[in-house]
């Protein structure tokens, strides 16, 4: 007799086809410390061979995500072929409850398979600045089901991963060169437009956010009700942040203005008023 052979071969719970023993459990134990090996390994491999840039390393996040999940499905699939349960069988029996709960799960399926597409094709990764649903955040975390977004506001969006591939989205991260911006703003009537122009230049140029190339440059775009509008074009790669630079620009300009006598006005109306008595007597 061997007695370690008779431990492992002490059966826990048997019904029918199952039958759970203490080897069973050491054999699980086993092969997951094994999955969980491989799978520290390949982590390993990938940040060495594969991150050598931010696009790549968002890349290789979404190829280790694919491969894990591959691993656990495998793992499962062992698990239950060792304590006796076949995988066709399970499918077999559970195809009308499948079918019904199918139903309920559309939309859980429909996230999944865009997991999927996004994780293949690469058209979203970790670290990428999108825009969805008028929101532009940073692309943390793409899961199986759904991504989480960072927001300007330092507030986590998770985001149904459908709306990645079914709806419209502005990838900034995508961009060969830098997004153009605008910042509109209005002087008052007889202010000198060629100094409007000049200072607006310098300021756009002194700031550190702002790329030196292409060029900034100033449109004087309208007569307004109220005031001479002009339009700054300007390109940044500092896409995340772009309100903290509009508004130091719009800081800075301010400034430059006061220094110069130019004012930016007010939206104001005349009303003249006529009453009833002097309308009768003229």
């Amino acid at each position: 007799m061997n007695p370690i052979k008779d431990i492992l071969e002490f059966s826990l719970i048997h019904y029918k086809s199952l039958n759970i023993t203490v080897g069973s459990i050491v054999l699980t134990v086993i092969i997951y410390l094994m999955a969980k090996l491989v799978l520290f390994l390949v982590k390993r491999i990938m940040v060495r061979v594969l991150e050598k840039t931010e696009h790549e390393k968002g890349r290789s996040v979404a190829l280790f995500q694919i491969f894990r999940y591959f691993i656990w499905f495998a793992f499962f699939a062992i698990i239950l072929r060792v304590i006796g349960i076949e995988l066709t069988f399970l499918v077999a029996s559970s195809a009308a409850l499948m079918v019904g709960v199918g139903l309920g799960l559309q939309n859980v399926f429909n996230d999944f398979v865009s997991g999927i597409i996004i994780l293949f094709e690469g058209s979203v990764i970790k670290g990428d600045i999108i825009t969805v649903d008028d929101m532009i955040g940073e692309v943390k975390i793409i899961k199986i089901r759904t991504s989480e977004i960072l927001t300007r506001n330092n507030i986590t969006i998770i985001v149904p991963n459908h709306k990645l591939v079914i709806d419209n989205i502005i990838n900034w991260s995508h961009l060969n060169k830098s997004p153009r911006f605008v910042l509109k703003l209005g002087v008052a009537y007889g202010s000198p437009t060629k100094k409007v122009k000049e200072i607006l230049l310098e300021q756009v140029s002194r700031n550190a956010e702002i790329d030196k190339q292409p060029k900034p440059f100033v449109r004087f775009n309208d007569f307004g009700d109220s005031s001479l509008d002009f339009e700054v074009f300007f390109w940044s790669e500092n896409i995340f942040r772009i309100d903290d630079v509009l508004s130091d620009l719009r800081f800075e300009i301010d400034d430059a203005f006061r220094a110069e006598g130019i004012t930016i006005p007010f939206p104001q109306r005349d009303l003249h008023i006529v009453s009833g008595v002097d309308k009768l007597n003229s």
